[in-house]
């Protein structure tokens, strides 16, 4: 084992040069002094547990409980319901301790579960594949750009203003670094307008319900995107994909999103989990790992690990992914929450997310001062549009397995 090396004041100094500050104490400028820490200032004598714990709750109780108030901060993260069915099950030694599964002989359980989260991102997103989670949504995006580069090599992405602005912002640092131009288009009245594409496209992104709440024609601007050989990439709230028609039926190629609505909560916004769904052209070009069904030599039902491509797990040069956490607990909440939802439960909580955005926005239109809200997609009289033929077939898009 080689000892460890400080980084010198020369290294310093290059180190803040690259990053374009003059001093270390310039990093740290945005934040007020009286939160800096104080690394002259004399320490105090000790003290009893007793005394420590004492005083830390007094601190504690100085924050407003959670449970008092209402976030209304949205995008993407929200404050919601959690059952506790979720907590009884996830804090069990075998989910909340284990490490990576690569003893599949000791590691059934979380291969299970690993599989049945695949499952249920499946059955939601219409596509064929699923990994078993990746970081979060933003990223989740980014990784998808990549498959795109590397199902193709083309040199631009077309991307929708109505995609989340992290998600944008995290594509466009990705996309840096291996050379794709990022290029945004335009909104108009609430929905994506593309542009003439042509054969430079490496893939077209999308968000479905788009950033500002409007259903997107996910098979209009999948179609363009076909027509000149692009991917197609939609990041989706998995909520609504209960009432409309999956991505996969449009012919979307990549769907990613943010599971935070899945069964985790707000905590200061994180951890959470992204999902990312693709189609079986794409499997091993995906990043994160994916958990497969298979028997074993006496022909019983056993789960291993059958695709990993994280720099954890094989050459860097090789890698689609130098993430290597997967959110495999939360990712575990979001499939305990679809179970717990069940197939008709997850529809009607769909239903209802519909009818209330329809009143928040009539109420919003009837005050002083509020003058346009984009017509897309939810007035209730338009609601049985928004749903399509999936819900008056009965389709259930999504449910526990045994």
């Amino acid at each position: 084992m080689s000892s460890y090396v400080s980084a010198t004041d020369a290294d310093r100094r290059e180190m803040l040069e690259a990053i374009g500050v003059s001093s270390i104490e310039e990093l740290f400028a945005d934040i007020p002094a009286a939160l800096r820490l104080d690394r002259n200032r004399p320490l105090s004598g000790g003290r009893a547990e007793q005394e420590v714990y004492d005083e830390l709750r007094a601190l504690a109780a100085r924050n407003t409980s959670t449970e008092d108030e209402l976030s209304f901060l949205g995008a993407g993260m929200y404050d919601h319901y959690v059952p506790a069915l979720i907590d009884s099950i996830i804090e069990r030694s075998e989910f909340l301790t284990p490490y990576t599964p690569y003893q599949p002989e000791i590691s059934q359980g979380g291969l299970q579960a690993m599989f049945e989260y695949q499952t249920a991102i499946c059955e939601l997103t219409g596509l064929p594949i699923s990994n078993a989670s990746v970081y979060e949504g933003p990223s989740a995006v980014a990784a998808a750009g990549y498959v795109a580069k590397l199902a193709h090599g083309r040199e631009r992405f077309i991307v929708s203003r109505g995609v989340h602005p992290h998600s944008r912002e995290t594509l466009k640092t990705l996309a840096h670094g291996y050379g794709i131009e990022v290029v945004e288009v335009p909104l108009s009245d609430g929905l994506t307008e593309l542009p003439e594409l042509d054969e430079g496209v490496s893939a077209v992104v999308v968000q479905q319900p788009n950033f500002l709440g409007a259903v997107e024609d996910l098979e209009k601007l999948a179609g363009a995107a076909k027509e000149v050989g692009a991917l197609t990439i939609c990041a989706c709230d998995p909520l609504p994909l209960a009432l409309l028609k999956t991505p996969g039926e449009c012919g979307v190629d990549i769907v990613v999103g943010e599971g935070q609505t899945l069964g985790n909560r707000l905590d200061f916004g994180g951890p959470s989990f992204g999902f990312f769904a693709a189609s079986q052209a794409l499997m091993r070009l995906m990043p994160g790992r994916i958990a497969g069904e298979t028997r074993d030599v006496d022909g019983r039902r056993g789960f291993v690990l059958t695709l990993q491509t994280r720099e954890q797990h094989i050459r860097r040069e090789r890698a689609t992914s130098n993430i290597c956490t997967a959110q495999a607990l939360n990712a575990l909440a979001g499939v305990i929450y679809l179970s717990w939802l069940g197939r008709r439960g997850i529809v009607e909580l769909a239903e209802l997310m519909v009818q209330r955005t329809a009143y928040a926005r009539e109420r919003l239109q009837a005050l002083d001062g509020v003058t346009a809200l984009h017509h897309q997609p939810v007035e209730i009289d338009r609601l049985a549009e928004v749903l399509g033929a999936a819900v008056a077939a009965e389709r259930s898009p999504v449910g526990a397995r045994a």
